[in-house]
């Protein structure tokens, strides 16, 4: 649906993306994830037609946005933007907020509008309400209405969740991606949050200083990630150093598979904590608990071994039992991935 091709961008000096290429398919969930600083906001402002690349080409159904000879601004580009924090108007009221742009009668608009608040589950009782009388999540919900009216191909959203609390965070996102995809919407979402792009996204890019470093589904970029920064930025995660051969990687917990069978050597390998089931362990006391940081449902392990060269930290699944001294056992699930240098 959408294309984008070798797109590069500097600011003076600095070069903020370098070489980008990605394709988003028809009414999926494109989420861009990387560190603050690593180009997501400029690339994002670039498919909206508010900055122009340096080079490249970008395409949506078929049609050239830009690229050496062409650029189509963004009011004719057919693509929805909500960004950090709603951006409503305060000076007008939600119903004419989600109204701005609509070039129906006075009638047709009302319908529209009332068709849209419904949409995002929204009272159509706070059209009469100005921005700052309604909850950060209802604003949300206010700006993404106001986007769908121009009945868009593509949705981009910057961040638009940043603002929220915990819990109001989760359950507009969840909504968010329900009515985009009733609304056979195409959409882009910019975070830094690992945790929000895992759950939101069809399709996941991490970025890094300017670079796509992995593009594929949630589940592959969590359980294969390409590299060490990359496993880290997305989740909690155990790294070994390991000799891998015949498909398993010998380490400091013993033998585990691994899921690249084709490689041997000295490699890097990474576990993510839920491939850790612990148990307690009366014999051998060859692993014991060294600290307990309790938080709740998760509690941070930190496990010793006189066969280890440093202790491990393992967050995990609280346990009532668990305390400072205790033998355990430790059994590993799964397969571990094995990490590009």
């Amino acid at each position: 649906m959408i294309e984008l091709a070798n797109i590069s961008k500097k600011f003076g000096q600095t070069t903020v993306l370098d070489n980008l290429s990605l394709s988003v398919m028809p009414a999926s969930r494109t989420v861009i994830v990387g560190p603050s600083g690593s180009g997501k906001t400029t690339l994002l402002r670039i498919l909206a037609g508010f900055e122009t690349p340096d080079s490249g080409r970008i395409t949506l159904s078929g049609t050239t946005l830009y690229d050496q000879h062409t650029f189509i601004p963004a009011h004719q580009r057919g693509i929805g933007f909500v960004p950090q924090e709603g951006a409503l108007f305060p000076h007008m009221k939600v119903g004419e907020n989600i109204a701005y742009g609509l070039s129906g009668s006075k009638e047709e608009n009302r319908r529209r509008v009332a068709e849209l608040m419904e949409l995002v589950s929204l009272d159509t009782r706070l059209q009469h309400h100005w921005p700052h009388e309604i909850s950060g999540g209802q604003q949300q919900r206010v700006a993404l209405a106001r986007a769908l009216a121009q009945e868009p191909v593509l949705m981009l959203l910057d961040e638009p969740f940043s603002a929220l609390d915990t819990g109001l965070r989760a359950a507009t996102r969840k909504a968010t991606a329900d009515l985009l995809a009733h609304a056979g919407v195409a959409s882009i979402l910019v975070t830094h949050d690992q945790h929000e792009a895992l759950s939101f996204a069809s399709q996941i890019a991490v970025i890094r200083e300017g670079r796509f470093t992995q593009v594929g589904s949630p589940a592959e970029v969590y359980s294969q990630p390409v590299d060490e920064a990359t496993a880290l930025f997305l989740g909690d995660a155990l790294m070994f150093s390991a000799q891998v051969n015949n498909g398993f990687a010998h380490c400091e917990l013993g033998v585990i598979p691994v899921s690249q069978p084709q490689l041997s050597g000295e490699w890097r390998v990474m576990l993510r904590p839920e491939q850790i089931v612990i148990a307690p362990d009366s014999g051998s006391q060859a692993i014991t608990i060294s600290d307990v940081d309790f938080t709740g449902y998760l509690s941070t392990l930190t496990l010793s071994s006189p066969q280890w060269s440093t202790p491990l930290q393992l967050k995990t699944v609280s346990q009532q039992h668990w305390r400072v001294g205790m033998p355990v056992s430790l059994a590993v699930t799964g397969q571990a991935c094995v990490l590009a240098a």
